[in-house]
């Protein structure tokens, strides 16, 4: 939401509310959906009537899902062996636990997919946090998008420029604004569930921002991983030093300005999102010159005040004094981004944390969270739904996968600031847990932790020697670190089992396990090595990023995303060559074929175990945009960060050194997830897309004809 404060100018203001924003309309975007899904969703009008039928829901019974990201079939089952998880044994015991089947890939947005529509990535269309598009072989993430206002609106039905310019100034508003578009398609179980009655909240489940809204209002939901920072990305923290090292000033995931202290003040800005309420193609005609993205976000003056004796500093910033002491993150403050003088403020939520007072100075600002209760893009729906948590709780992390990466990748943070940071994201999550059970009384609930998740890529060479970037110094003491994370659920499930009553049935599950992250190979690197891909003359690999300087003429075969393998076929992609049936199909079983043969020349290990084939293993509308091969890595082993991002590097295969050292997107058969139940489990192989059909099931739905699993009660 934007807020506006009292305006300056109010007849010109009136003048924009009352006379033109009422008759301005425009095309509003829509997600383009096959026709599978909309008769899907027509379908749901049918719902009722069936269940009237079938003698009607159990209005008494209750369903509580727990989603725990990345928690592992084979870690749980030892620390249960060693009488660390009492709780998950008394589950079992009292009903079932079973492994889980990931998805194809086993990458979060992909498997959480999968248990949302109870279909596979052919019904869904997410097959990778990272897609590409077609026409330009560039890439974007997978889950959502932001499409722009239009460059034309209607103003009572006649054409006009999408802009009301406010006379004597800079500034300009849209008459018709743009929109934000969740990419995953099919249908949600719990719009089943709300079509039959059933009240429903879906507390940060992925791949669901924006959330879906609400077609009868018997469904809250927030919205999960891929909800973005105020900046519109994933997390940009901010970091300002007064000792800025060698590549500081070109960082993933942050950036760092360097400050000076000046008789014990620090004078800064944080940055927020670029003012898209100036002309700029007006200014840059005035000023004869180019303004840059950087130049355009609007920012916040504060002040630090360092203490010259001790390890505290104030900091003021906007009508906030945040009392700091090195090595203790604050508390959420409101920060707000002045977007128009007196008319349009954006509101975000920032922490920081003092990492050094001397004799350098060094200061950490997590990524600027979207404020629930004031929401510039729409995280809960319904809106209010988002003060209401608030006002339980109080501010918390609204950011898809909060824990900060990042800063530890980077050594701004180390494994201790690290640890400290994710608690907090595990007691925030804990707290809105606790919220929601206390006001569970009909219908289902979902509720998703993602702590073990981040905190296992980032901590799982902690309790492995034997991983490349073990470091004894600064690793052993923290080797404990995620078996203590996996205790602490055991004590929340304890929670959660002592509130249930007969008419509940409880379902803890996970959507991948994890595997360790030794050696990453370079797919591009062996389709560059193969004769594949071929770039243009003079061009280096070395060189290439997002695959420019790619000789499409000549071009097969390319890689795009962790697990995703395309081939460049004639009129499907914007230059393609290969033609669309035998030849495409025989490149693909040829290239599958040597794929599966790759050895790693270190070890001696096969590296891909398997080179699905997309055509054989999905089902659905959306087959045909995928990719044609999903490569399923073996144990140790996944695809480069440089492969996602379509680099060509000098080696094949590399070691790991990275913090990031645990990984899941390997073959789906070597990490599976978990499931608990308080009811015996009879299904053999439960799978992520059995879960709707066995949400449904629960309040005597049957399972709808896109869903390609079974109840695993039946």
């Amino acid at each position: 939401m934007i807020t506006r404060a009292a305006p300056v100018p109010l007849a010109l203001a009136v003048f924009v509310a009352v006379l033109v924003l009422p008759g301005c309309t425009a095309d509003t975007p829509e997600p383009e959906l096959a026709d599978e899904d909309r008769a899907a969703l027509a379908s749901l009008g049918y719902v009722a009537n069936e269940l009237r039928e079938s003698g009607g829901a159990d209005t008494e019974k209750r369903v509580l899902v727990l989603g725990i990201d990345g928690m592992d079939w084979l870690i749980t089952n030892r620390l249960m062996d060693e009488g660390k998880l009492p709780h998950f044994r008394a589950l079992a015991n009292e009903g079932g636990m079973s492994s889980l089947l990931s998805s194809i890939p086993p990458q979060s947005p992909v498997a959480w997919s999968n248990f949302i529509t109870g279909a596979d990535p052919g019904g869904h269309g997410i097959f990778d946090f990272v897609h590409r598009n077609r026409d330009t072989y560039l890439p974007y993430l997978s889950t959502s998008k932001v499409e722009p206002a239009p460059e034309k609106a209607r103003v009572l039905g006649i054409p006009v420029r999408n802009q009301f310019a406010m006379p004597f100034t800079d500034y300009v508003f849209p008459l018709a604004g743009g929109a934000t578009l969740n990419l995953r398609k099919g249908v949600a179980f719990w719009q089943v569930l709300e079509a039959a009655d059933v009240p429903c909240t879906i507390f940060k489940i992925p791949s669901n921002f924006p959330p879906v809204t609400s077609a009868g209002g018997l469904v809250r939901s927030m919205s999960g991983m891929g909800t973005p920072d105020i900046l519109g990305t994933y997390g940009t923290f901010s970091f300002y030093t007064t000792d800025p090292w060698p590549g500081s000033d070109d960082l993933s995931g942050g950036y760092v300005y360097p400050v000076r202290v000046e008789a014990g003040v620090v004078h800064a800005t944080l940055y927020g999102p670029p003012n898209d309420f100036k002309d700029y193609e007006k200014i840059e005609e005035r000023q004869g010159a180019t303004i840059s993205y950087s130049e355009k976000k609007v920012g916040i003056d504060f002040e630090v005040y360092v203490d010259p004796a001790n390890p505290v500093a104030r900091v003021d910033i906007g009508d906030a004094e945040v009392l700091l002491t090195e090595g203790e993150f604050s508390e959420w403050v409101e920060v707000e981004f002045v977007m128009v003088p007196n008319l349009v403020t954006v509101s975000g939520l920032a922490r920081f944390y003092l990492k050094s007072a001397h004799p350098e100075f060094e200061l950490y600002i997590t990524p600027v969270q979207i404020n629930p209760a004031n929401q510039v893009l729409p995280i809960t729906d319904p809106p209010e739904y988002g003060a209401e948590l608030v006002d339980a709780v109080g501010y918390f992390y609204t950011q898809n996968m909060p824990e900060d990466t990042k800063a530890l990748e980077h050594g701004i943070f180390d494994n201790a600031i690290f640890t400290k940071q994710s608690t907090i994201v595990f007691d925030e999550r804990l707290e809105c847990f606790r919220y929601e059970l206390s006001e569970f009384e009909e219908g289902l609930l979902y509720f998703y932790f993602g702590s073990l998740d981040q905190s296992t890529h980032m901590m799982w060479r902690c309790m492995d020697v034997g991983h490349p970037a073990y470091n004894p110094e600064e690793d052993a003491e923290f080797s404990d670190f995620l078996e203590n994370l996996y205790v602490k659920f055991d004590g929340v499930l304890g929670e959660v089992m002592r509130s249930l009553d007969e008419n509940t049935t409880l379902i803890v599950l996970s959507d991948h396990g994890f595997a360790p992250y030794y050696r990453q190979f370079h797919l591009n690197r062996w389709l560059y090595d193969e004769g594949y891909l071929v770039l243009k003359p003079g061009v280096r690999p070395e060189h290439v990023e997002w695959l420019l300087g790619v000789d499409w003429s000549q071009t097969t075969v390319y890689g795009l995303g962790i697990n995703a393998l395309y081939v460049n076929t004639a009129n499907r992609e914007g230059q393609g060559i290969v033609q669309p049936g035998r030849e495409a199909t025989e490149l693909i079983d040829e290239v599958a074929a040597k794929l599966e043969l790759v050895r790693d020349p270190k070890t001696d290990q096969q590296m891909v175990v398997k080179a699905y084939k997309a055509t054989e293993w999905y089902h659905g509308p959306y087959t045909s945009t995928a990719p044609d091969i999903v490569v399923g890595y073996g144990w140790g082993y996944r695809g480069s960060d440089k492969t996602a991002t379509g680099q060509i590097p000098g080696e094949l295969v590399s070691d790991n050194l990275d913090k990031w050292s645990g990984d899941h997107c390997a073959d789906y058969r070597h990490v599976p997830g978990v499931l608990f139940t308080n009811k015996p489990i009879t299904h053999e192989a439960p799978s992520l897309y059995d879960m709707a059909p066995t949400l449904l099931a629960e309040f005597g739905i049957a399972k709808r004809s896109w869903m390609i699993g079974t109840s695993v009660f039946e």
